[in-house]
């Protein structure tokens, strides 16, 4: 079953800290990240998942994300998880 990817909330949260703003925007991985269109990823996986069956996916966000960092940083399928 696919995970939709959720987009970034401009949404404040009265009780914790909004991650994103605790970023630097001038970091290469968040400007990547930025001019990245991630639903593209979303449209192309979702055929090959099943709607109402098997237990829910990672979103696809997240390993499309994972497998770029590990190549653009030459890191191991262990050190990625670890950064």
């Amino acid at each position: 079953m696919l995970t939709k990817s959720s987009p970034i909330s401009t949404q404040s949260n009265l009780f914790h800290s909004e991650l994103f703003s605790q970023l630097d925007v001038k970091d290469p991985l968040i400007q990547l990240a930025n001019t990245i269109n991630w639903t593209v990823f979303d449209d192309t996986f979702e055929q090959h998942y099943s709607q109402n069956n098997g237990r829910p996916s990672k979103p696809i966000r997240l390993m499309a994300g994972l497998l770029l960092l590990k190549q653009l940083e030459n890191l191991s399928d262990e050190r990625v998880v670890l950064q």
